[in-house]
């Protein structure tokens, strides 16, 4: 049988290669359910690695076998909106849930006391983008579940005691309703209100562009404070689906008809106050939002590398002008330039899910587990100021770099389909039609560029880039590929100077140059690892470790003579990454560096009048 884990070598690969036994104690802290006598709980690093394993072989049976074979017809036919404002979900998608539910996949990273699997982010990354090359469709009701973790992380114990036992038993899906018709990424516009009458609140108004508007259980962002015009009159609200709120509408997508996406009404809806009043958006959403962000990655990884295979499928395949048209330079180059880009947004991505598992741990630890010891409290506390810089950095950079991945890479392999792949013969046109949403929600990639840009010029990018280059490679490609990325790195800071000298519309105007430099640097070393067999550990710990699994019954995943096998493969990918990277970090600095303002100065005359209306 088919297995989505199993067939793709690169997921399976950084498995190996990764410090999943850092992410593995940190996440089972050192353990103690195991020593507490919780069943099912794993014993050490090599337990857990090997329940993570059989977890992803599950996830990736189910993608290929069950969801893959139905993405066309729940493409093709959608959901349905009915009379009294209730959503019907297409019954494969119905049936898709239920799988995955029977599975015990619906709490994947939930603590086990509410039935939940407890796997760490990195590994719901991996269970995210295989599911998403199945049906990327169906990773937006999937994917959902940091609405659980939410709850987890913020509601009071009630709330969390009523919920999350039926989210990890997938007897109910989740949506996040934040977005409204006059409030789309700026969500300090939010209106809909929240009104307390007798210790009960309820809600008014209407939300636009939610994702599974329909669920179960609706997390909502409200205004609880009338006089206060911005985000900090915001609060976060649980409420079930009751007649008080109902779907309006139910939007005609370009793509990703398996997801209904739902404008709602609420009419004094009842709800429940998540945590505390006045921290709906500053607090709560600004950290659902984060994991979202990371899952969209991931389903951009997906969506990428169905349309890589597709495309190299049907390039070994297709035969013109006497032979494969693989054989045709342009074909070639693309193909080539398809893989190394997916395996680029993989290699960012999943390393910022490991740094985001370092970092949520040790908040938890600081928070509700803190030491006793004053030395390691003061450790932790500075460790939690380092991964927040970084994770604020990685994360919008990795939402932002693979989902325009996705996008070139779908329309590239039309491109290498031609006619073929412009018909609905083939899922080609599909893939594109899904990817264009990756790049829009959950913040637009301007968006992501303008946070990401911040934390390359606040010092996050300089000082993890340094780190890295402490790494000593015995390999001497691999010594002179790390010194092309200090020339790299360097270009980047002097562009960093340059900008923080113009001011922060200057800032916003060559973000994108500045955080594609960076992002280059970094991926270029991250593949410098990966083919040296190293993982640099949490930030400020300064040490490297060998990047397979050396714990007995965590191996598994690869073979040792394949797993070397890919390590020089790798080597032959930084190589084509990193010199083909390094004349563009050039060309971005020296524009950077250049002071040109004219699409902000000459606007007006640049972008031509306003069209008349028609």
């Amino acid at each position: 049988m088919a297995n989505f884990f199993t067939d793709n070598d690169d997921i399976r690969f950084l498995f190996e290669h990764l410090n999943l036994a850092e992410v593995a104690r940190v996440q089972e802290r050192d353990f103690f359910d195991a020593r507490a006598g919780v069943d099912y709980a794993p014993a050490d690093e090599a337990d857990a690695i090997d329940n993570y394993r059989r977890v992803l072989e599950i996830v990736g049976d189910l993608a290929a076998n069950t969801i893959a074979p139905r993405a066309e017809q729940i493409d093709r036919e959608g959901n349905t909106l009915n009379e009294d404002g209730t959503v019907t979900l297409h019954p494969l998608v119905q049936d898709n849930l239920r799988r995955l539910a029977q599975a015990d996949l619906m709490g994947f990273t939930l603590p086990r006391k509410y039935g939940g699997l407890n796997c760490p982010n990195l590994i719901y990354t991996m269970a995210i983008e295989i599911v998403s090359r199945a049906d990327a469709s169906l990773m937006n009701i999937f994917g959902l579940q940091g609405i659980a973790e939410t709850i987890n992380a913020f509601a009071d114990d009630a709330i969390k005691d009523e919920y999350l036992p039926r989210f990890a038993r997938g007897e109910v899906t989740g949506a996040m309703v934040l977005t409204e018709p006059d409030a789309g990424s700026d969500l300090q516009a939010v209106r809909l209100k929240a009104i307390e009458e007798n210790g009960q609140w309820y809600l008014r108004g209407v939300k636009r562009f939610i994702t599974n508007g329909c669920g179960e259980v609706l997390l909502v962002l409200a205004r609880s404070e009338p006089d206060i015009s911005d985000g900090r009159g915001l609060s976060l609200y649980i409420t079930e689906r009751n007649p008080r709120v109902r779907v309006r509408h139910l939007e005609h997508k370009l793509g990703i008809h398996g997801s209904p996406t739902c404008e709602l009404v609420f009419d004094e809806c009842p709800a429940r106050l998540i945590g505390q009043r006045q921290r709906g958006l500053i607090t709560y959403v600004m950290a659902l939002m984060n994991g979202a962000r990371v899952g969209i990655a991931a389903q951009s990884l997906g969506i990428g590398e169905a349309a890589y295979r597709l495309a190299r499928t049907y390039a070994n395949s297709r035969r013109q002008f006497g032979g494969p048209i693989e054989r045709l330079p342009a074909v070639a180059e693309m193909i080539t330039d398809m893989k190394i880009h997916l395996e680029a947004a993989r290699a960012l991505t999943y390393e910022t899910s490991r740094i985001c598992d370092l970092e949520n741990n040790n908040n938890i630890v600081l928070e509700f587990y803190p030491p006793t010891d004053a030395a390691e409290t003061k450790e932790r506390k500075q460790l939690a100021k380092t991964l927040k810089r970084l994770n604020g950095m990685l994360t919008p950079m990795a939402k932002y770099y693979a989902s325009e991945m996705c996008v070139k890479l779908a329309d590239t392999c039309i491109q290498v389909l031609g006619g073929s792949g412009y018909m609905q013969d083939y899922p080609a046109e599909r893939y594109l039609r899904d990817a264009r949403i990756t790049t829009i929600y959950e913040g637009t990639s301007q968006l992501q560029i303008v946070a990401a840009v911040r934390g390359v010029c606040s010092g996050a990018f300089e000082k993890r880039v340094l780190e890295f280059e402490e790494i000593n490679y015995d390999d001497a490609l691999l010594a002179e590929l790390k010194e092309k990325l200090r020339e790299g790195r360097s270009h980047v800071l002097n562009a960093i100077n340059y900008v923080k000298s113009q001011g922060t519309d200057y800032l916003d105007l060559m973000g994108r140059r500045l955080v594609d430099a960076a992002i280059s640097v970094l991926v270029g070393h991250l593949f410098l690892q990966q083919a040296a067999g190293v993982t640099l550990s949490g930030p400020g710990i300064g040490h490297t470790s060998r990047g397979e699994q050396s714990l007995g019954r965590a191996s598994g995943c690869l073979e040792t003579g394949t797993l070397a096998a890919l390590r020089q493969r790798k080597k032959r990918v930084a190589k084509r990454f990193i010199e083909t990277e390094l004349p563009k970090i050039r060309v971005n600095c020296e524009v950077v560096q250049s002071g040109d303002k004219m699409a902000l100065e000459e606007y007006a005359l640049l972008a031509g009048p306003v069209p008349p209306k028609e």
